[in-house]
């Protein structure tokens, strides 16, 4: 009977826990259902803005002379002298004679070319008086019969003519030799680079130097054919009087941003068969002087980005640079808060913001902030930065 009772207790026990605890766990109160809410995304948003603007076009290119030419010697000789502005970089005027050769044995040959000339004018002379005795000695003793021109000397005249003409055209030339031998330029500019030293020895046809004038520089713009229709400009454009578009060239130089002005001169008549594009030539009057940018040269070999102002002015919405996604997306939240994925029509776009020809209204919210996994019609919590700033500052 022991041995059943020690069996049978703890067997009652865990039994009787058991029963408890199903009953406890029965009185207990169920919990209450709460259904779930989808937790909102918060985003920036600005109003759609509508302007009057003037699109314009950005592009790039490289600042070259617009006369760059090679110094060719056109007499032989030794060097005499070297202008100390004739080095790289150096600034030359057409006053100034930037290699001087040798011109002993020219001057020589002009003072042999002014003896033949007048050799040949008494020669001349000479012709014209036997002319004049021939033809009085004619009439004395023909009386009525006409002479041949041999008889008058006429022949003679002529050769002693042409050899006068001759003998000043080698003077002409002689005195051309010793002006040669001072070589200039025929305007203000730059020297890109000297090939000769004081002392050398040259012939005519060699190389000195290369030069390129700073009166005027130019770029040249390439341009797709949408971007040439958004300018209006044809292709063979030719500006008259300086009233091509504008432009505003830009560069950074160290850790400042300059500016440049020119204009669009001409556009070229055919399309680049290798990129396919079409390129517009800009100018820059005097890139070194008043056309510089507070001391900075428009200078030869810089390359700069360019913005070319259209023509004629339109309407067009404007939205934050933000806003515009993957090129031609903009999310707009509509007057449920539900987002509305877009697909606009981009005009232009900037650092700051985007011209929009169609797509949105003006007026509208455009979300400017990041949207993570956005779909269409999803709900958001629309913010607007001046609201906040204005709460932020309350705080």
């Amino acid at each position: 009977m022991k041995k059943i009772l020690k069996v049978a207790a703890p067997v009652m026990v865990l039994a009787v826990s058991f029963y408890i605890v199903q009953a406890l766990a029965a009185a207990k109160p169920e919990p209450e259902k709460k259904e779930s809410s989808q937790r909102l995304i918060s985003l920036y948003v600005d109003e759609v803005k509508s302007e009057e603007i003037t699109p314009g076009v950005f592009t790039q290119g490289e600042v070259k002379p617009k006369n760059e030419i090679n110094l060719i010697s056109r007499v032989s000789g030794h060097v005499v002298s070297i202008a100390d502005v004739f080095a790289e970089g150096g600034q030359v005027t057409p006053e100034t004679t930037l290699i001087k050769i040798d011109d002993t044995d020219y001057k020589l040959a002009v003072i042999k070319a002014e003896a033949r000339v007048a050799a040949a004018e008494v020669g001349l002379e000479r012709e014209l008086a036997n002319s004049k005795m021939k033809k009085d000695t004619w009439l004395q003793k023909n009386g009525n019969v006409k002479p041949t021109d041999f008889a008058l000397n006429k022949p003679q005249v002529l050769q002693a003519e042409a050899d006068l003409k001759a003998a000043k055209a080698e003077l002409q030339e002689a005195k051309l030799n010793v002006a040669r031998t001072a070589i200039m330029v025929p305007f203000t500019g730059r020297v890109i680079s000297k090939s000769i030293g004081l002392g050398q020895y040259i012939t005519a046809g060699t190389e000195v130097g290369k030069v390129f004038a700073i009166d005027v520089v130019e770029v040249k713009l390439p341009l797709t054919d949408l971007q040439l229709t958004e300018l209006d400009l044809p292709m063979g454009f030719m500006a008259e009087g300086g009233q091509g578009p504008a432009v505003k060239f830009t560069s950074t130089m160290g850790r400042n941003q300059h500016q440049w002005r020119g204009r669009i001169v001409r556009t070229n008549a055919a399309v680049d068969k290798q990129t396919r594009l079409i390129y517009a030539t800009a100018e820059v009057q005097d890139p070194y002087g008043k056309g510089a940018a507070f001391g900075v040269p428009f200078a030869v070999g810089m390359f700069v980005q360019a913005e070319i102002e259209g023509i004629e002015s339109k309407q067009a919405m404007v939205i934050p640079r933000d806003a515009l996604r993957n090129a031609d997306k903009v999310y707009v939240v509509d007057n449920e808060n539900k987002l509305d994925i877009r697909s606009v029509d981009v005009i232009s776009t900037s650092e700051e913001q985007v011209l929009i020809a169609a797509g949105i209204n003006v007026g509208e919210k455009v979300a400017i902030s990041t949207v993570p996994n956005a779909t269409q019609g999803m709900l958001v919590q629309p913010l607007s930065k001046t609201d906040t700033a204005a709460l932020v500052s309350q705080l």
